[in-house]
């Protein structure tokens, strides 16, 4: 028996196949074809059935990571961030992180960062506002679209402080800099998420493929 004719003997069809499930198989057939032209043609028929009338996956599943996921994660954590900038209670907040220690540990500014990733992770992939897929991860296991949700809103929260002069106001040690960058890193990060995800798959050339 032929190669093609074990593989179509091993298949198994899913008990109630929808469009998530074609699109699945398009999404493993485009990794494993080599041929440009072929890749190209499933890129195409993935598109065609995203549309397809009736069919959710054109509002709900986001596969690729572009630019214009970055820039829309920008202005999210902008949108966001600005309000807090403003108010001295971030002071407050980042002293707080910082003298509250357990066996000389900030445990508070800790469980902050811990909160900032495990919040991202779930508006990225467990909140149903869409289907994100993870492709092409880094290293094979860091989901792009999670790194660069973290890293913007980690950039944006910094040079927002700095710019605006709240980073070094009343001459903060630097571990309450630190602190302070966390504090509008949790609601940066939030704005981010929801930036990138809301609007949808966002069009344009996948990232990778710039690069």
């Amino acid at each position: 028996m032929s190669e093609d004719g074990e593989q179509q003997k091993n298949f198994q069809a899913p008990d109630n196949p929808d469009v998530s499930d074609l699109l699945t198989k398009l999404d493993t057939l485009k990794e494993t074809v080599d041929s440009p032209t072929e890749k190209r043609k499933v890129e195409q028929t993935i598109a065609l059935v995203e549309r397809m009338p009736g069919s959710k996956a054109f509002t709900k599943r986001i596969s690729k990571y572009t630019t214009r996921d970055v820039a829309q994660s920008f202005v999210g954590s902008v949108v966001f961030a600005l309000p807090l900038l403003v108010e001295d209670g971030v002071f407050e907040i980042a002293a707080w992180f910082v003298n509250f220690t357990l066996f000389s540990v900030p445990i508070f500014l800790f469980l902050n960062i811990l909160f900032i990733l495990v919040m991202a992770a779930g508006l990225l992939y467990y909140a149903d506002f869409r289907d994100v897929q993870i492709t092409k991860p880094i290293f094979g296991f860091i989901p792009r679209r999670y790194l660069g949700v973290l890293l913007v809103s980690f950039c944006t929260a910094t040079a927002m402080l700095l710019m605006w002069g709240r980073l070094a106001a009343d001459d903060p040690s630097q571990a309450e800099q630190f602190a302070r960058i966390t504090v509008i890193w949790a609601a940066a990060a939030l704005g981010a998420a929801l930036g990138d995800i809301i609007p949808g798959e966002s069009g344009g050339t996948d990232i990778n493929d710039i690069l």
